[in-house]
């Protein structure tokens, strides 16, 4: 019995450690041109909590810097109804340059970060396997250093998101706003 299990466990543990390795990332990831000012320009997610807020979602702002230890502070800045609130995680980095871990103390679930492509001065996009006691999701951000992409980059967004197994419902180009954009300085 205690093998069965066991036997269970490990291809379970297996499974997730495939998934993550089906995440690429970015090669030679130079964390600190990483650092500064992004607007979210897209957000893709399977998660149950995107379904329900999805038409609510607007742009943000988010700063990332890099902290004495070498882990990421990543500060977004959104609108949630007349209010401008702010979210600050911190993303620890292991051992593959590019990939970090967070814990969500709030909603206790664990992310598994991965930075996929990014050239630094233009877009970012960012992959994150979400894994809690309810069950697993997906998410896929993508960072632009100004409030506007091209429609290669968008569908590069997309396209990608698709991969990861999300459908177009779960794929939000985030409408534009000025709310909250010049508090996050």
């Amino acid at each position: 019995m205690q093998a069965t299990l066991l036997g269970i466990l490990g291809l379970a543990l297996l499974g997730t450690l495939h998934a993550q390795d089906s995440i690429p990332v970015q090669a030679d990831f130079q964390q600190d041109k990483l650092t500064g000012r992004w607007y979210s320009i897209g957000l893709a997610s399977n998660s149950n909590w995107f379904k329900e807020k999805r038409h609510l979602m607007k742009m943000c702002t988010t700063i990332i810097s890099t902290t004495a230890e070498g882990n990421l502070e990543v500060t977004s800045t959104y609108p949630k109804g007349d209010q401008c609130v702010t979210r600050n995680s911190l993303y620890t980095k292991t051992e593959q340059p590019g990939r970090f871990s967070y814990t969500n103390p709030r909603w206790g679930s664990n992310h598994n970060i991965h930075v996929v492509e990014t050239n630094y001065e233009e877009y970012a996009l960012v992959a994150t396997q979400i894994s809690k006691s309810t069950g697993s999701s997906t998410m896929v951000l993508l960072y632009s250093r100004t409030k506007e992409l091209s429609p290669e980059r968008l569908e590069m967004f997309t396209q990608f998101s698709r991969e990861q197994g999300l459908t177009d419902d779960e794929i939000l180009i985030l409408p534009q706003t000025d709310k909250c954009m010049a508090d996050a300085a």
